[in-house]
């Protein structure tokens, strides 16, 4: 897809796109509808589990949360993991906190399961909240079970062989990958933990059937939730570049060497291509025959710089900005 070009880079004093055209978008064609499939399955073996750990992005704190998870897991005790915190602007993580309090959300942990900060603190958490609540259909087994959720790519597998590494000592136990669907069913248990002896089953992630909003599934494409060519990567790379302009985030000039800041897709994605001798011999039809011109691989630069953003090279972001600047948690 060839993004039409708008001459906006390198200008001083240039004013970014206050919003993103969204008509037109087919959110719903985006996400896959099989996964109540694998919710149901979760919902059968909540007999023997005793705390639901559900794993999210750091980006996307207020975004994208499955609610049919409180709906049908709703009744066991539940931490909530903001996973990657180490690629989130976290300046306004105590209005984060705020907010999801005021949805019920008690027991929140950030966490960076790669360097394995404040996995330490999920146990301890774990074992308080089920040692203060009735364990159903558990009698008095001596033994911890927990399920940890989440929507795909979120790091759930990451934190169940982070909790290995800091309490067994041992390696992976799952699969990670940095696309989503790497999980594909409920697993049997995995131990995480000798004292107290613990157990966690990891599940494959499941999105909400319905999508609130075009944005909302944009913010999700970004985190990698979703394969990039059903969004379309140049529309994606696109919607990056304006979120980036718009929060004044400017690691992706310094990154690739460009000569200044630009709000034009298709000028950034040719100058990344350039550098990164991504480019292709395309045939040309002239009057005098066939003609081998070479292009630049906008496709391929797309890929490029949202690898480079999710790997973090381009610097911490909050894709929730916009939500927490609303009224509704907004400081005084």
């Amino acid at each position: 897809m060839r993004l039409a070009s708008r001459a906006l880079c390198g200008a001083a004093g240039v004013a970014w796109r206050e919003s993103f055209p969204l008509g037109g978008r087919d959110v719903a064609r985006w996400f896959p509808g099989h996964m109540a499939k694998g919710l149901k399955k979760m919902q059968s073996s909540l007999k023997v589990v005793d705390c639901i750990i559900e794993v999210h992005d750091a980006r996307i704190p207020l975004s994208g949360r499955n609610p049919l998870f409180q709906e049908t897991l709703g009744l066991k005790p539940h931490v909530l993991v903001l996973n990657k915190m180490d690629l989130a602007d976290l300046k306004e993580q105590q209005k984060i906190i705020q907010h999801l309090e005021g949805e019920g959300l008690k027991n929140i942990v950030f966490t960076n399961c790669v360097r394995d900060e404040n996995v330490k603190q999920i146990i301890p958490m774990v074992t308080g909240l089920v040692g203060s609540s009735y364990r159903y259909h558990r009698g008095e087994s001596l033994e911890f079970c927990a399920m940890v959720i989440g929507i795909p790519n979120v790091g759930k597998s990451s934190l169940i062989n982070a909790l290995r590494r800091q309490h067994l000592k041992k390696g992976k136990a799952t699969r990670v990958g940095g696309e989503p669907g790497v999980t594909r069913a409920v697993m049997s248990r995995i131990q995480v933990c000798e004292r107290p002896l613990m157990f966690l089953l990891d599940t494959p992630g499941v999105l909400a059937p319905r999508i609130e909003s075009v944005e909302m599934g944009l913010k999700l494409a970004l985190c990698g939730t979703v394969l990039d060519h059903l969004v379309g990567e140049e529309t994606l790379a696109d919607y990056l570049l304006y979120t980036l302009n718009r929060h004044q985030l400017f690691g992706y000039v310094r990154h690739y060497g460009l000569g200044g800041a630009c709000d034009d897709i298709a000028s950034v994605l040719k100058q990344v291509a350039v550098r990164l001798g991504k480019t292709q011999k395309v045939k040309v039809l002239t009057g005098t025959g066939d003609v081998n011109v070479i292009q630049p691989n906008y496709p391929a630069a797309a890929r490029d710089f949202l690898r480079t953003f999710r790997s973090g090279l381009l610097g911490p972001v909050m894709l929730d900005k916009d939500v927490l600047q609303s009224p509704l948690v907004a400081g005084p």
